[in-house]
């Protein structure tokens, strides 16, 4: 939906208020408004609002440039590549998307890359492993956009309101004896009152939003550790410019690397996925997020300029077959840093004051965690009602 959903005006319906519009906002007000259609939900039908402080939604970002001359695009993904489904619940969320082909498996041959040294070695590739359907990575075509699009406009109840920045929470504009919270904008302006607030924002973003609020699970929210990501797109102009260890011709064909040895961690060929045989020659690269988060204040340029002389030796251009576009993009809040001996934290629920902090980083940190933590935040809306 967009800023002008005509929405209920029933004075007994909840009114909810979801801070972040990316895939974890829009799972939860998907799933609300699914328990709100449940016997055993919702009394009303919730009015839902999420606040996004950008022009899309989903956060599965693509970035694409078009040619002049040939009306044929370059295409890089470059936040989540793809996402696993491992629970029950999940697989059985997603299958409507899996059979109008809009999500689809990618079963990718993967590879082990060891980039060029000053020795004057070859990059060496090795097999690692061919992904399948059994144990699926998807992808939503024909970008990793689309997916979250989709559930933009499948909310009835909801209201999306884009280029909209909530201020931080302030424990002065709770009401206690009605639980309602009233919300402004960076300019002071109010967005509203809510019965329930509920922030999906990272949780570095997270805490600025509720430092002085009197959140009850303050403390609780940098528990979990973040990493950065830096992403890197190139793009060549056709095939047959690509560097040797790219061009299947020249090389085993590969669609996934994993790098040993180098800043980059792994290296993924956009035009190889399913949906994208139309696409330019298009390779996003991540770095390793130990050595993002170490140059994260780093100014973009030097950073672009160190990610291309790895990715050059990783994928053995000279300058005939150098990439004709670059670009290179900062995640700030990209990863979550997992140890395996820890709980996962779940999401952080106030029921004082009806506030709850979730984002996938209160769980593994990838997609499914998305969905995961948005049941989590309807069970703790439904159990106080």
């Amino acid at each position: 939906m967009t800023d002008h959903a005509l929405l209920s005006t029933d004075e007994s319906s909840p009114k909810i208020a979801i801070i972040g519009g990316g895939l974890t906002g829009l799972l939860t007000a998907t799933l609300l408004e699914c328990a709100s259609n449940q016997t055993h939900g919702l009394s009303s039908t919730p009015q839902i609002t999420i606040f996004e402080k950008s022009r899309s939604v989903g956060r599965l970002a693509t970035r694409y440039r078009t040619d002049s001359d040939t009306g044929k695009n370059w295409q890089w993904a470059f936040g989540a590549q793809f996402f696993t489904a491992k629970t029950t619940g999940f697989q059985q969320f997603i299958a409507p998307w899996l059979d109008t082909g809009l999500l689809q498996p990618w079963c990718a041959n993967v590879v082990e890359l060891t980039p060029a040294n000053d020795h004057g070695q070859a990059p060496d590739i090795q097999s690692k492993e061919q992904w399948d359907t059994v144990h699926a990575r998807y992808i939503s075509t024909p970008k990793m956009t689309s997916w979250g699009r989709e559930l933009a406009v499948g909310l009835k109840h909801t209201n999306i309101m884009f280029k909209t920045r909530v201020a931080p929470l302030d424990e002065h504009t709770t009401h206690s004896n009605d639980k309602k919270t009233q919300l402004f904008n960076e300019t002071g302006e109010s967005l509203g009152w809510f019965d329930w607030v509920i922030c999906t924002a990272p949780n570095g973003q997270a805490v600025e939003l509720m430092a002085d609020s009197g959140f009850n699970q303050q403390d609780n929210i940098t528990q979990p550790q973040m990493q950065a990501c830096y992403t890197l797109m190139l793009g060549w102009d056709n095939t047959q410019e690509l560097p040797e260890t790219l061009n299947y011709q020249a090389a085993a064909q590969w669609d996934v690397a994993y790098l040993n040895n180098t800043v980059l961690d792994r290296i993924f060929i956009e035009h190889h996925k399913p949906g994208h045989d139309e696409l330019l020659p298009s390779i996003t690269i991540h770095a390793r997020n130990d050595w993002s988060e170490a140059h994260v204040d780093d100014d973009l340029e030097t950073v672009k300029a160190a990610l291309l002389m790895a990715a050059q030796r990783a994928l053995n251009w000279n300058d005939d077959r150098a990439p004709s576009q670059t670009d290179c993009h900062r995640w700030r809040y990209a990863a979550t840093i997992i140890d395996t001996d820890t709980k996962e934290l779940g999401i952080l629920v106030d029921e004082i004051r009806q506030w709850i902090v979730s984002g996938d980083w209160c769980a593994r940190g990838n997609i499914e965690s998305c969905y995961q933590v948005a049941q989590q935040t309807v069970e703790a809306i439904y159990k106080t009602r």
